[in-house]
């Protein structure tokens, strides 16, 4: 009769081993960062899969009890109910991702103990199968070959812990040094793109069955590995290239090896190679040339092409031969979607049919909502709207958007519009003309939607343009949008027409609670084109926005030139490429109130006539490249009197300190993944003597931000405080008290503050305050409950919250967002007057875990 221990071996191990495998081998799928751990983890669950066997059979032959395997056995269950946990972790978790690994460390050890004592049942079994039994030397054999096995087991085991504590570190490292960065990102996690991640389809898709079968039929063959997908713009390029990487037979061919990278009209090799080695958890190389370039691009390809590798290059525009030649790799199952208005004769092609007038109505009536909001519209009506946009999705999309719910009359006046221009939609200047009207509008409310709308032709093509950004541009350009919420409104107004999409990375999707850092906008090129467009109808000398994009060197001739002596522009904005040499002609703007500069380059130096710019109130600075830049000439803004908010992303801090400055004016700064600690530790920046006034101050995935400056405290005016994704701040100035002002605090996803200042009680105006993700978080201060004025408390996966102090009952008409560890904190307390509990459920989204690289 067999032993209960085979029928364990036999069946309970092989289902527990079963759902391991099936739980890592999901694991592995999700999160790259950790594939070949997992990898290791599974390995070892083989080799031990089979020492448990090789045992049970000795258990068998000896008459040896079941219990020796039971305690094997609850790890195992353990190991299940871990791995599941880990498969439930928001892949954008840094921290949980921490927790989890130290959880997997402990499981090894656990299991290491384990076989360590089966090591030791087995010789005795050896030495007592040898010394009474005198088996055969077959048994012997098999006995020694068990021994071999756990001992076999127990290296690996040893092996995979180091793994394990080599991950622990890295993670840690990860928690330290995480970079929002990843996030393109993000993200978002666009969305904020994630590293070369495939965008999200749009909400309906009609009429691409049939060009993706046709597409995927072209790119299989064997022997083409570059497709061209060409049509105009705004025809669904990029969707169907969309479609095309989510489609299964492609996903189970290529699996994790699909790349989308955008190209857009200003191309940079030396970033996109640095995302394609971004997208696998690398750390992205530093290039000399082009040529040094290409060969990490070559040594990428031939380390990630040993399996099937797709790349989807997006967006690429004509004159581009050059760029599309350098991934060329003569490699099997190796293939090159292209997107573009134009044909490569060189490559093979696939031209997108706008189209065909059934899809066309159907995607119409959900714009539109016919049958909904407007379902008073005639059906003729509806088939002359369709027909003038000529199958084009994107100005169906946009036209039906913008008649929702609008009456018949402006139905029948945009046909009008229509009918006054050309008949055929042969040209994109033409379709702009068709989506142009979508912008004509009479009521007061519409007409700040499309100014804000042109706003957004400020920021580069491609490139996710942060909401927080738009806020600080809107409340000083237009009187009636002077507070965030409001600004956010009006985007909404932009986005439900369809003229740009709102994405939000954002952990949780509180609304309302005013925390934007989260929220991108992004947007289709040619809407940018249209919104560049509007702006264009007035000689430069006279236009309201001047927006510039300069190639190399190449300064619009009438700038180089000197042609006006004076620009009226309210708004200026000058993207550059990374060939750009930062060397300024001179330009006179003594009206203009924003200046918005996005570049790439390592080095670059604010234009010598900002100096000039004397009613300037908003500066943006972007640097898209990868990491920090240098920013020289910073000292120039000393003379910007009228200067009240700044927004610096990717800047290298200590160099704009290098020259003593002070901006009386300035009331709002933003660092958005800045490299700041050297520059505030040093004491080389001081908030009360360089921006003495200031109002707020928004910190955000500073990477290396351990500790504020040490008079922030001396900040008398301050009212906001906020301080995000910041992983290496390990404590907050004792003295912080002294703020009698501050009325908001937001500590968010600070992970290595272990408390808050002993002083914090004495913030009698502080209203809301977000320790949400601050897992390190042991305890609150004893006066807690000082905070008279506290209405809004955020504190969300305080893990390590262990109790509250007793003043927290002083607190009165609170709104506590949490979850179910918050509340059962709060429970003793309970009830607080006028005091309410929101327990936020987990919003899990693994699309985003490329996000943060590390």
């Amino acid at each position: 009769m067999a032993n209960p221990a085979d029928a364990f071996a036999g069946a309970a191990a092989g289902f527990l081993f079963s759902v391991l495998y099936d739980g890592l081998k999901e694991l592995t799928t999700k999160y790259v960062l950790f594939k070949h751990v997992l990898k290791s983890v599974k390995s070892t669950l083989e080799s031990l899969e089979q020492v448990v066997q090789d045992i049970a059979r000795l258990n068998e032959d000896l008459d040896r009890p079941k219990e020796e395997l039971a305690s094997l056995e609850t790890q195992l269950e353990k190991g299940k109910v871990l791995v599941a946990k880990c498969g439930k972790v928001r892949v954008w978790s840094v921290y949980k991702k921490y927790k989890y690994s130290r959880k997997l460390l402990g499981w090894n050890d656990s299991l290491k103990e384990q076989l360590e004592m089966l090591k030791v049942h087995a010789i005795r079994d050896g030495k007592e199968t040898l010394t009474t039994v005198k088996r055969t030397k077959k048994t012997v054999s098999q006995i020694e070959s068990t021994s071999f096995n756990i001992k076999e087991g127990v290296e690996q085991i040893e092996t995979n812990t180091a793994n394990l504590q080599v991950v622990v570190s890295r993670v840690e490292a990860r928690v330290s040094n995480i970079e929002a960065a990843g996030i393109k990102q993000i993200q978002p996690e666009a969305k904020i793109e994630a590293w070369c991640a495939v965008p999200e389809l749009p909400t309906l898709t009609v009429g691409l069955d049939g060009p993706l079968n046709e597409l995927k039929m072209k790119l299989f063959n064997n022997g083409v590995s570059m497709v061209v997908l060409t049509a105009p713009g705004g025809c669904g390029k990029t969707t169907l290239a969309t479609k095309f990487c989510q489609d299964e037979q492609v996903q189970e061919k290529f699996k994790n090896n699909i790349f989308f990278v955008t190209v857009s009209k200003m191309p940079n090799f030396y970033l996109i190679v640095q995302e394609l080695y971004q997208s696998k958890g690398n750390q992205a190389p530093d290039f000399k040339d082009d040529e040094n370039a290409l060969k990490w691009l070559q040594k990428f390809m031939k380390e990630e092409g040993q399996n099937p590798l797709l790349l989807v290059l997006d967006d690429v525009w004509s004159g581009s031969d050059s760029l599309l030649a350098k991934f060329e790799f003569k490699m099997q199952d190796y293939k090159v979607l292209v997107t573009s208005r134009s044909e490569f004769p060189r490559y093979g092609s696939y031209a997108l049919q706008s189209l065909d007038f059934d899809n066309a109505m159907k995607l119409f009536h959900h714009a539109a909502s016919l049958g909904e909001k407007s379902s008073h519209i005639p059906l003729e009506i509806s088939r002359q709207v369709v027909e003038g946009c000529k199958g084009f999705p994107l100005a169906i999309t946009v036209a039906g958007k913008s008649l929702c719910g609008q009456p018949v009359e402006t139905w029948q006046k945009r046909l009008i519009e229509w009918s006054k221009g050309s008949s055929i939609l042969d040209s994109e200047t033409e379709l702009l003309l068709r989506l142009q009207t979508s912008l004509d509008v009479s009521n007061k409310e519409m007409r700040m939607v499309k100014e804000c709308f042109l706003d957004l032709g400020s920021f580069p093509e491609d490139q996710r343009i942060p909401v927080a950004a738009l806020i600080d541009i809107w409340t000083e350009s237009y009187g009636s949008l002077d507070e965030d919420i409001l600004c956010v409104a009006n985007l909404h107004q932009i986005t439900n027409r369809s003229l740009a999409n709102l994405v939000v990375t954002r952990k949780d999707k509180l609304q309302g609670d005013g925390y934007y850092s989260e929220h991108f906008v992004t947007q289709h090129d040619l809407l940018r084109e249209l919104a560049i467009y509007e702006t264009k109808q007035e000689d430069p000398e006279h236009r309201e926005r001047l927006i510039v994009n300069i190639f190399e060197d190449n300064f619009p001739k009438w700038w180089s030139e000197q042609k006006y002596q004076c620009m009226k522009a309210r708004l200026l904005s000058i993207s550059t490429d990374g060939a750009f040499s930062t060397k300024w002609h001179d330009m006179d703007l003594p009206v203009a109130e924003v200046l918005v500069l996005n570049f790439q380059t390592k080095n670059y130096a604010l234009p010598q006539f900002v100096e000039k710019m004397v009613k300037l109130k908003v500066l943006v600075v972007t640097n898209y490249g990868i990491v920090p830049s240098e920013l020289t000439n910073f000292e120039i803004l000393c003379a910007s009197s009228y200067l009240k908010r700044m927004r610096l992303e990717r800047i290298s801090i200590p160099s704009i300190a290098k020259h003593p400055m002070q901006l009386n004016g300035l009331q709002k700064i933003s660092l958005f993944m800045c490299n700041i600690g050297q520059a505030f530790s040093n004491g080389s920046i001081q908030f009360s003597h360089a921006w003495p006034n200031l109002v707020e101050v928004n910190i955000d995935y500073c990477n290396d931000l351990v500790a504020l400056p040490a008079d922030t405290s001396d900040l008398i005016h301050l009212k906001k405080l906020s301080i995000t994704n910041c992983h290496k701040l390990l404590a907050l100035p004792e003295d912080i008290g002294k703020l009698a002002k501050l009325e908001l605090l937001r500590l968010r996803s600070c992970t290595g503050l272990a408390k808050l200042p002993g002083s914090t009680g004495n913030l009698k105006m502080l209203k809301s305050l977000d320790i949400s993700y601050c897992f390190s978080i042991k305890e609150l201060p004893e006066d807690f409950g000082e905070l008279s004025s506290l209405r809004e408390l955020n504190m969300r996966d305080c893990s390590r919250l262990q109790e509250l102090p007793l003043s927290v009952s002083n607190l009165e008409h609170l709104e506590v967002i949490g979850d179910d560890e918050t509340q059962s904190l709060l429970q003793p307390f309970l009830p607080i007057e006028g005091t309410h509990i929101v327990v936020a459920k987990e919003n899990i989204n693994l699309n985003w875990l490329p996000k943060f690289q590390f």
